[in-house]
């Protein structure tokens, strides 16, 4: 880690947060492949980001230690290590958005990446403009404030203020998106909740393209609460339609 501390870039970036606009939104991207950084920062700065590029881990940890970013765009494949380390390094900091662009296009990569604690997961090569329209949709879930409350079914509980959960006795050690989906489910206990509300909900309300983010992240919600992913009992699928939250009687 660098050896400011993160708390100065999360004030920074906490201050900025009610600031709708996508202009002056600072962007780091994390990328060593001159041949994407340079022209995806030009079209970045176009659109009214301010861009800064880091080539390796060592330079995104520099930056980091300069100024707060309000989102980071990350590649995996670095010259010195692996973006998931600068990743878990965030994560045990800061809530700042994250979404990584790689060329590791696995499901287990994906799923990987969006346990660690990815906002999103672009796979390479990928188009200027969805990657942006995805900024934006980030931006926007993270800058809306959170419903206050405590939900409980079954033996789940979820702080929503505190952004902590527990089944059972044992705190559970969630995502964003992964609380995220928690939470929205646990408001409807016993109901099917749609496919297209938990995206509009957990997501953006304009999302767009596939769900399969949606499964990747269900998957790892599941294998959290303890469910046995060949037959679970806690968060039900109903296909064609969503899924449905009943963990009672499930201690």
């Amino acid at each position: 880690m660098c050896s400011s501390s993160p708390i100065t870039f999360i004030q920074t970036w906490v201050a900025r947060l009610s600031d709708s606009s996508s202009d002056g939104v600072r962007v780091l991207l994390v990328e060593d492949e001159t041949s994407i950084s340079e022209p995806f920062s030009n079209a970045l700065a176009r659109e009214g980001f301010v861009p800064r590029i880091a080539a390796s881990l060592a330079e995104a940890r520099v930056a980091l230690a300069d100024e707060a970013p309000d989102i980071v765009l990350l590649d995996l494949m670095l010259p010195d290590g692996d973006g998931r380390e600068l990743a878990r390094e965030l994560r045990a900091s800061t809530q700042i958005p994250m979404i990584m662009l790689t060329a590791r296009g696995s499901e287990i990569d994906r799923v990987v990446g969006l346990e660690i604690g990815a906002d999103d997961y672009v796979v390479k090569p990928f188009a200027a403009a969805e990657v942006m329209a995805r900024i934006r949709a980030v931006l926007r879930r993270s800058r809306q404030p959170q419903a206050a409350g405590r939900l409980t079914a079954g033996d789940v509980r979820v702080d929503v203020a505190a952004r902590r959960a527990w089944r059972g006795g044992q705190e559970l050690s969630l995502t964003r998106k992964e609380f995220d989906l928690l939470a929205r489910l646990a408001r409807s206990p016993g109901q099917v909740v749609t496919r297209e509300d938990l995206m509009s909900d957990v997501w953006d309300e304009n999302w767009f393209g596939s769900t399969k983010t949606l499964d990747v992240h269900m998957t790892a919600l599941r294998r959290k609460l303890g469910e046995d992913p060949a037959a679970p009992r806690c968060i039900q699928t109903v296909r064609g339609v969503g899924f449905r939250f009943d963990p009672v009687g499930e201690d």
